[in-house]
């Protein structure tokens, strides 16, 4: 479980760190660009893991 968290909150942090460059690439390329849309998916590539992750430890947690 104790696993589960420390992904989780790394996941977090990178998100983080993500939406933060989401911000600044759209600020200086605008929001259609290919750097904006390349960004964005990555943070949602971040996302969907950290959801995956959460899954998970859901799962595990209701098996107990």
């Amino acid at each position: 479980m104790q696993v589960h968290l420390l992904v989780m909150n790394h996941l977090l942090i990178l998100i983080e760190q993500k939406r933060m460059e989401l911000v600044d690439t759209v600020a200086k390329t605008g929001l259609n660009s290919a750097a904006a849309m390349k960004v964005s998916r990555e943070l949602d590539t971040l996302l969907n893991a950290y959801q995956r992750e959460q899954g998970k430890q859901q799962k595990q947690s209701a098996s107990r």
